[in-house]
């Protein structure tokens, strides 16, 4: 596994951690590929019963790192590596079969919420804040979000979030049901330990079953992830991306 990214095994729970602090967790490609392949591994692994993906305390994560982004955007490839890699990611989340519970601690930037409609309990610290702004940057929607976000919150709130660029404070998050409880700073892995716990102690063969009943087809998923993914690789070359993401890093360097 990659230093970015640690997984452990304790008791039926899988804890997957963000550990990038002085980038804000932001993706590397080795930890788009290490989250990918700690959930497949646990598919067929019978002692794990949960998995718990969060980001520590103070940040979950603010998403792609967007140094790689500019610079595949400007490649001459067809298919941007790190696109491929978040895809994986992605196909990993619409498959998988365990409960996934979040733990969000601080900003939830891009992948970061939108991963979370994928997940079927999520925490948040009153400190979390939630923002995909993938408009500003002259992007489109990923991870299925444009198919699973009106379905959660409704058609209006998704545009201000997706079109938009809005972003969303823990209290409206819940609000809107894609955070089902706000806890003290500090406070969200520990708590997501207990739900994984309480997960744990119900009968699995019927938490597997009534899950698959409550989660669209994982085709239907896959499905709009690639639709997403073909325009958002147009889009990553697109004049319009280009000049946002120059204009990105010219601020930071202000």
């Amino acid at each position: 596994m990659t230093g970015h990214l640690i997984v452990s095994d304790e008791d039926a729970t899988r804890v997957i951690k963000l550990r990038r602090p002085e980038k804000k967790n932001a993706f590397t490609q080795d930890m788009y590929r290490g989250m990918s392949d700690a959930i497949d591994k646990a598919q067929n692994n019978p002692d794990i019963r949960c998995i718990i993906i969060t980001g520590g305390s103070g940040v979950f994560t603010a998403g792609n790192d967007l140094e790689d982004f500019l610079k595949e955007s400007t490649s001459n490839t067809d298919t941007p590596r790190g696109a491929s890699n978040a895809v994986k990611l992605l196909y990993s989340l619409a498959h998988n079969a365990k409960p996934i519970i979040a733990a969000v601690d601080g900003v939830a930037i891009g992948i970061g919420t939108t991963m979370l409609f994928h997940c079927d309990y999520v925490l948040a610290s009153t400190t979390a804040t939630f923002s995909t702004p993938f408009i500003n940057l002259g992007l489109v929607p990923e991870g299925a979000s444009s198919l699973l976000m009106p379905r959660t919150m409704g058609h209006q709130r998704a545009f201000a979030m997706l079109v938009m660029g809005r972003k969303f404070s823990a209290d409206e998050a819940r609000d809107a049901g894609f955070v089902n409880v706000v806890v003290a700073p500090g406070h969200t892995e520990a708590e997501a330990r207990k739900v994984a716990r309480e997960i744990c102690a119900l009968p699995a063969e019927a938490v597997a079953i009534t899950r698959k009943l409550l989660k669209l087809p994982p085709e239907d998923m896959t499905r709009r992830i690639d639709q997403e993914g073909h325009l958002f690789g147009e889009r990553l070359r697109s004049k319009e991306a280009v000049t946002a993401f120059k204009a990105f890093f010219e601020r930071k360097k202000g």
